[in-house]
């Protein structure tokens, strides 16, 4: 499906967010389309993680407007905006249940919409998990804990996803395993909006790229343009 005809399934115009009396976000614009991949980049404290909070309604305040597949969800809670956006959000801490095995995590996402991977599904889309169905969470692998982590939005029917620095701190052979991922959602027709501090393992990935500064977006840089604007991304994202 040609872009242009694709469905605009997230569009954020003047995004302002807090946490208690520290204002965060300052007039955050973006918009991303059904297929897409894009990324959020920028330095520690830019504001990108908690742009995909304030998606998701995890901030104290937020103003402006936050439209998922067309409907208005900046005063809806955290449940409804899942439900209507059929969003799913995998933070960086993952959120799995490490007592748990990878099967008994499987099995209790909740159901956001119909249409959600069958465990069968996710075993040939993991075939690690399947290897390690019936190892415990706190057992796992921080790759094999970040494919669970994906894995288990997976399961409840979302089709929008927002993850949050899924290769933080993982070796490069995982990587590997984590942009098969992210391709073969792709190919699926998810959605994926990706914060992300590897710009070597983002960049092939993308279809564009948004910069974040001081909680606003400086910069919307194209796949076809990153050649041209390495050098001032580089400049943006150098610390």
């Amino acid at each position: 499906m040609q872009s242009e005809n694709r469905q605009e399934l997230l569009r954020i115009e003047d995004l302002n967010a807090w946490y208690g009396e520290s204002h965060i976000l300052h007039g955050m614009n973006l918009s991303v389309k059904e297929g897409e991949v894009i990324t959020l980049l920028g330095r520690n404290g830019s504001g990108r993680t908690t742009t995909l909070k304030a998606i998701m309604g995890l901030v104290q305040r937020r103003t402006g407007s936050i439209k998922v597949r067309g409907t208005e969800v900046i005063r809806m809670p955290s449940h409804r905006i899942a439900h209507v956006g059929r969003l799913g959000y995998c933070p960086e801490e993952r959120g799995i249940f490490a007592s748990l095995d990878v099967e008994e995590n499987l099995k209790l996402p909740p159901t956001l919409a119909d249409g959600g991977m069958t465990i069968d599904d996710i075993y040939e889309m993991f075939p690690n998990l399947y290897e390690r169905r019936l190892s415990q969470g706190s057992k796992l692998s921080g790759g094999e804990q970040q494919m669970l982590a994906v894995a288990r939005i997976l399961r409840t029917g979302a089709t929008l996803l927002l993850l949050d620095e899924i290769t933080e701190g993982l070796a490069p052979v995982i990587l590997k395993s984590l942009d098969s991922m992210i391709r073969k959602l792709r190919e699926k027709g998810f959605t994926i909006v990706l914060v992300e501090q590897n710009f070597h393992f983002a960049a092939p990935l993308a279809d564009r790229h948004y910069v974040i500064e001081h909680g606003k977006v400086i910069e919307t840089i194209d796949a076809s343009e990153l050649e041209a604007k390495q050098e001032q991304l580089n400049r943006h994202l150098s610390v």
